[in-house]
C-alpha cells in the first residue's frame, strides 16, 4: 500500500492543481476504509443512505434552481428600482438599498459569486454616480455578496441543518436577529461614510415609488411568503422551496417573459444543476468519510487533544472562530461545510446550542469570504470590477472589522440567536 507520507503529497499536489474537492474527499475515503481493511464499498453505501433517502435536500435543487431564474431575469433591477425608490431619501439610502437588495438575493441563490455578479454590476456604478467614495463602494458590493447567509431560505443554512441534524426551521428562525445585526452594523457604517463625503439623498416621490411597485408587484410577495410561511408554520423548508421554485417559473417565464421557456430555462436548469451536483459529490464523499473518522472515534480524540490545552468556553470559542474564518477564507461556504461533523461533537462537550453553532458557523464562512489574501469575494469583485487584490483587500478591511465585531457579540451572546426560536416555539 501506498505509505501515509507518499498518499499526503499525491493528494496535496492533485489539489494544488485543481482537482475537484469531492475527488480529494473521496480518494482520502477510500484510502482510509483500505487501511482499516475495510470494503471500499461502504464509502458508497454511506453516500447512498446519507444522501437519498433525506427528504429534506429535496429543497437544495429546488431552491437553487429559484434563485438562478431570478439572477438570469431583469429582477435584480426591478428590485433594485424598488429599494431606491423607498429608502433612497434616507442618510445612506443607496447604501443601505444596496445591503438589503444584495442579503435578499444572496439568501435566495446562496452563492455568492451570483450576488456580486449580477447586483454588484448594477450597483457599483450607482453608488458611484451617487458620489460614493470609490473604495467605499468597492468594499460595500463586495462585503454585501454573503451578508444574506444568515436568511431563510439560504441553502448553506438547510446543507447546515442536514449535516448537522438540526431542524432547518429552527436555523431559519435563529439566522434573523444575528443576520438584521449585521445589516445594522454595516448601515451605521454606511451612514457615517455618507455624511463624510456629504452625499446627496435621492428626493422620495410616490410617483416612483408606485411605478417600481408595479414593475416589481409580481416578486416583492417572494421573500414574505417564505418567511412569512415558515416563521408562521404554514409549510416547511421543503414545502416552502417547491412554492418558491414554481412561483418564479411562472413569474419570469409567463408574466414578466424576460426568460424564454425554450431558449433559456434549460440553461437555467443545467447551471443550476451543475452547482447542486456539485455540492452532492461534495456531501456524500465527505459524509462517508465522517462516517469512518465517527467509528475510530476521531472526533473524541480531538476533544480530548483540545481539552489538554482548552478548558474554558470562552477560550474554545475565539479558537473555533478563528479556524472557520480561515476555513471561509481557503474553502467556498458548501465545501467548507464538511467541517462540520468534526466541530459539532467538540462543540456539544462545551455546552454549545448546535443551533447557536449554525449561526457562528456560516457568520464565520461570511468573514472568511473577504479576508485577505485568499476570499472568495475578493477574487469575485477582482474579475468582476477589473480591480487589483490588493486594492480589494483595502477596500474591505472596515467592513471586515465590523463584521469580526458582530460575530464577537453573535458568539458571546447566544440568545441572539435562540431566544426567536425559543419565542415561536420552532420544531
Amino acid at each position: 500500500m501506498i505509505s501515509v507520507w507518499l498518499f499526503i503529497v499525491i493528494i496535496l499536489l492533485l489539489a494544488f492543481l485543481g482537482a475537484p474537492l469531492f475527488t480529494i474527499i473521496a480518494a482520502v475515503g477510500i484510502y482510509a476504509f483500505t487501511a482499516a481493511d475495510i470494503d471500499t464499498s461502504a464509502l458508497i453505501i454511506d453516500l447512498y443512505s446519507k444522501i437519498a433517502d433525506q427528504p429534506t435536500l429535496i429543497a437544495v435543487p429546488l431552491f437553487t434552481f429559484a434563485g438562478y431564474l431570478l439572477a438570469e431575469s431583469k429582477a435584480p433591477k426591478r428590485l433594485v428600482d424598488l429599494a431606491r425608490a423607498l429608502f433612497g431619501w434616507m442618510p445612506a439610502g443607496l447604501a443601505i438599498v444596496a445591503l438589503l437588495t444584495c442579503a435578499l438575493f444572496t439568501a435566495f441563490t446562496g452563492a455568492s459569486g451570483v450576488t456580486i455578479v449580477a447586483l454588484g454590476g448594477l450597483l457599483y456604478p450607482i453608488l458611484l454616480k451617487e458620489k460614493y467614495p470609490e473604495q467605499f463602494s468597492l468594499g460595500l458590493v463586495t462585503a454585501s455578496g454573503s451578508i444574506g447567509l444568515l436568511f431563510p431560505p439560504s441553502l448553506p443554512i438547510i446543507l447546515y441543518g442536514f449535516v448537522a441534524k438540526v431542524s432547518i426551521d429552527q436555523l431559519f428562525v435563529a439566522g434573523l436577529i444575528p443576520g438584521l445585526l449585521l445589516i445594522f452594523f454595516l448601515s451605521a457604517y454606511s451612514l457615517r461614510v455618507s455624511r463624510k463625503a456629504r452625499v446627496p439623498k435621492i428626493p422620495f416621490s410616490w410617483t416612483n415609488v408606485w411605478s417600481a411597485l408595479k414593475a416589481a408587484g409580481w416578486e416583492l410577495p417572494l421573500p414574505f411568503v417564505v418567511i412569512g410561511g415558515i416563521y408562521g408554520g404554514a409549510f416547511t423548508a421543503t414545502e416552502a422551496a417547491a412554492i418558491t421554485a414554481f412561483y418564479a417559473f411562472l413569474v419570469e417565464v409567463f408574466v414578466y417573459k424576460d426568460l424564454h421557456i425554450v431558449r433559456d430555462i434549460p440553461r437555467v436548469m443545467r447551471r443550476s444543476m451543475l452547482l447542486v451536483g456539485a455540492i452532492l459529490m461534495i456531501l456524500g464523499s465527505a459524509l462517508g468519510l465522517m462516517n469512518y473518522l465517527i467509528d475510530e472515534q476521531v472526533p473524541q480524540k480531538l476533544f480530548e487533544f483540545v481539552q489538554q490545552y482548552v478548558s474554558s468556553k470562552v477560550v474554545f470559542l475565539l479558537i473555533l472562530n478563528g479556524f472557520l474564518i480561515v476555513v471561509g477564507m481557503m474553502m467556498e461556504i458548501f465545501s467548507a461545510i464538511v467541517s462540520v461533523p468534526l466541530i459539532l461533537p467538540i462543540a456539544q462537550r462545551f455546552n454549545i446550542d448546535p443551533v447557536h453553532l449554525g449561526i457562528i458557523f456560516l457568520t464565520n464562512l461570511e468573514v472568511g469570504y473577504l479576508m485577505p489574501p485568499m476570499g472568495l469575494n475578493l477574487f469575485l469583485s477582482s474579475l468582476r470590477f477589473d480591480k487589483s487584490i490588493i486594492h480589494l483587500s483595502k477596500a474591505v478591511l472596515g467592513f471586515i472589522a465590523l463584521e469580526l465585531v458582530a460575530l464577537m457579540v453573535i458568539t458571546y451572546v447566544p440568545d441572539l440567536s435562540l431566544w426567536l426560536v425559543h419565542v415561536l416555539g420552532t420544531k
